[in-house]
């Protein structure tokens, strides 16, 4: 097979981040992207119906006129969030989903929910609304192993809000264990997962083994590879539950390279070659398009995209270093060579 056409995809989770930054990043988004569920963890983050539309605008200013790609935008959840600031962003039609981060888990969390309890009448309004809650599970505590952060916030805290919201859609953003699979797959259609490039091509040995590889570091940490062969095999199987969220998240390479590296890894360079190289490792590229291109659009309720996209086999290797503002970044499998190239 040295080609293969697929419905457009979607990205059901990705960071643009702001300003300057937006310059490289919108351009990337769209490249083979044709709706993206844009995340709000800006500083100050993204917490209003009035932060959401200056958000949008600004993004919306660097996709050029001819262009249909559309940011579908996302509440920042804190411990203040209202139900009447929810119900405002959605009766203007402004947000497609409210997102969770446990206060201090990631990039720009220090404003996240510190006491999940207290969003009780949120989850209901957004259970009683049809707005998806896409949830960053892991717990924070420093007595918890970093890499055992997911199972204890799916044990712990994501039960008992599937128990007392059962009708809440929910999306359990980037999973990276088996556990998570599983949970995922034992509940009801009313919860969902995205899983990124980097979980399905990379694990905990390729970014500590023979030294460290700070442009693989990303929160949920990397696993070991039982944990990534649970991943491939669900995103590969065809299930409805699972569904592309590539979180690319782009950092300045001194800002990965320091003392105290960021978390985050940039893949929307080439986001859906990465992911078929994924697939075709698994042998099973005939179920990309559900994966990247149906699954997530169901689940959000939308209608799938008309558009098609193609790839072909024509190795290329993917750079090591791109720019980004007056800066550069290092991407998702820099100096590696992939097997797939987007036809333009």
């Amino acid at each position: 097979m040295d080609r293969i056409s697929i419905i457009k995809p979607d990205d059901w989770h990705s960071h643009l981040r702001d300003k300057d930054a937006l310059e490289t990043t919108v351009p990337a988004a769209m490249r083979c992207f044709k709706r993206c569920i844009i995340m709000p963890n800006l500083s100050p983050p993204v917490t209003s119906a009035e932060s959401i539309k200056k958000y949008r605008d600004s993004i919306l200013k660097h996709r050029p006129s001819d262009s249909d790609w559309t940011p579908l935008m996302v509440m920042y959840l804190t411990d203040n969030t209202s139900i009447e600031c929810i119900r405002t962003a959605h009766n203007q039609g402004l947000i497609f989903g409210c997102k969770y981060y446990p206060a201090g888990a990631t990039t720009n969390s220090a404003s996240g929910v510190t006491d999940l309890n207290g969003l009780d009448a949120v989850f209901e309004i957004m259970q009683e609304l049809g707005i998806p809650l896409q949830i960053h599970g892991e717990v924070t505590d420093s007595s918890v192993d970093i890499f055992d952060r997911e199972k204890i916030f799916i044990d712990r805290h994501l039960t008992q809000i599937k128990h007392r919201f059962p009708e809440l859609r929910i999306i359990l953003e980037h999973i990276t264990t088996e556990h998570s699979v599983e949970f995922v797959r034992d509940n009801d259609k009313y919860i969902a997962a995205t899983i990124t490039p980097q979980h399905l091509l990379f694990n905990r040995n390729d970014m500590l083994a023979g030294g460290i590889r700070p442009h693989l570091f990303c929160l949920p940490i990397l696993k070991r590879d039982l944990h990534q062969n649970a991943l491939i095999k669900a995103a590969t199987s065809g299930e409805k539950k699972f569904f592309l969220g590539t979180d690319s998240a782009p950092h300045p390479r001194a800002n990965k390279e320091s003392a105290c590296g960021c978390a985050g890894c940039f893949s929307h360079h080439a986001a859906i070659e990465l992911y078929a190289q994924a697939f075709e490792r698994a042998g099973a590229l005939d179920q990309l398009e559900k994966f990247a291109s149906i699954n997530g659009a169901e689940f959000y309720g939308l209608e799938k995209n008309s558009e098609l996209i193609s790839l072909v086999r024509d190795p290329w290797q993917v750079p090591k270093q791109m720019d980004y503002g007056d800066s550069y970044l290092v991407p998702l499998a820099a100096g590696h060579t992939l097997n797939w190239r987007l036809e333009t």
